[in-house]
């Protein structure tokens, strides 16, 4: 039993070692975005399609945010689509778009048989644009956007060449279940997933969000835009893949400079917004089920591995005193990784001393997620 332990305890620490190695290594995959200005002669005219359903916390500011951006006036437009909001969404955006042209706001059609909610509203959005306007901006109503976001995005996409750009944008983590969980999330993306490799055009996977896409208008139609995706709960994901298969180029930057966001307030929002697409955030059901497990079995093993070696070390064995060690500092370093994670979420550090317990909730989440599915 003793052998065992030291055998386990150095492969543990091999594990985390490796882990980290892995996360650390993607940040390479994903280049930052710094806020820019761009030269009016040559900006592209450009739509900002907001499909929204009850935001009224959210539309007021996220409208304002893109008011104010540093962009020619004459060049951007926003077009609000309200899906038979009942918390005075259409009214806030209604009042706004009074006083500023720039904004339309239009109503979902009903719901065709089999269509998402979201995408309808993208449709709607983007079948209202006039076929001069060049780029589409499809942005989640709880996003705000800093003066140059726009600019950034347009300059990053014209200077790559690109079809669809995503930004990933900076979290702001309020609730306990918001700083338990989103950390361990972005954690779990970063080790299961190659982004360097998925990134290079040869790759047939891509990785992307909904909460910022910016699509050159030409290659969005020819894949048949969001309709092509009407059924998809992870519809962001697969029109990116359509994009990708179909040639086009798709990149996803981080625009944590650029755009902000608070996706959940709490248990209530966070568990149903995860839970409905993290099967397919995760790649299916089989692969879902065997990363929760090993996310449980991986974390609490930083807990509970030294803890044993150090039971059996006071009971007089040699072997698990020695086995002390790798396991100690498989669960330091482990330790010191998720600290440092909560510096730069920028939440308190003791989120760092608990993360056993955000990837235990993220297993059950994940289940759930399969129920809903199944």
């Amino acid at each position: 039993m003793d052998y065992y332990l030291l055998v386990l305890s150095v492969l543990w620490c091999a594990l985390v070692a490796w882990l980290i190695w892995r996360a650390i290594r993607q940040q390479g995959g994903i280049r930052q975005l710094a806020p820019c200005p761009i030269d009016a002669a040559l900006a592209p005219d450009i739509a900002i399609i907001i499909p929204a359903r009850d935001e009224r916390e959210n539309i007021g500011p996220c409208l304002k945010s893109l008011l104010a951006q540093e962009y020619p006036r004459n060049r951007l437009r926003v077009v609000v689509v309200d899906d038979e909001s009942s918390d005075g969404t259409a009214e806030i955006v209604a009042e706004m778009a009074r006083l500023d042209s720039r904004i339309t706001l239009l109503s979902t059609p009903p719901l065709p048989p089999g269509w998402k909610g979201k995408v309808n509203g993208c449709c709607t959005g983007a079948r209202a644009v006039p076929a001069k306007i060049q780029w589409l901006c499809f942005l989640d109503a709880d996003m705000r956007a800093q003066p140059q976001a726009i600019a950034g995005a347009v300059q990053c996409a014209l200077a790559e060449k690109l079809d669809l750009l995503s930004l990933a944008p900076r979290h702001e983590l309020g609730s306990f279940a918001e700083r338990l969980m989103l950390p361990c999330g972005h954690y779990l993306l970063a080790v299961t997933q190659d982004i360097r490799r998925i990134q290079t055009p040869e790759s047939k996977e891509v990785i992307a969000t909904g909460q910022f896409m910016l699509l050159r208008r030409a290659a969005y139609d020819d894949i048949g835009g969001h309709a092509a995706v009407c059924s998809d709960i992870c519809e962001d994901l697969q029109l990116a893949r359509l994009m990708k298969w179909s040639g086009h180029r798709v990149m996803l930057h981080d625009g944590s400079k650029l755009l902000s966001t608070r996706m959940y307030t709490g248990w209530r929002t966070l568990w149903p917004g995860f839970a409905k697409n993290l099967v397919d955030m995760v790649g299916g059901p089989l692969r879902t089920v065997l990363m929760a497990f090993a996310a449980v079995a991986v974390s609490w093993a930083a807990v509970l591995l030294p803890a044993f070696d150090l039971y059996a070390a006071a009971n007089g064995s040699t072997l698990a005193a020695v086995a002390t060690i790798p396991a100690a500092l498989g669960a330091l370093a482990a330790f010191a990784l998720h600290i440092a994670g909560s510096r730069h979420f920028g939440i308190p550090f003791w989120y760092g001393l608990i993360f056993p317990v955000g990837y235990t909730a993220g297993a059950v989440m994940a289940l759930d997620s399969l129920r809903w599915r199944l």
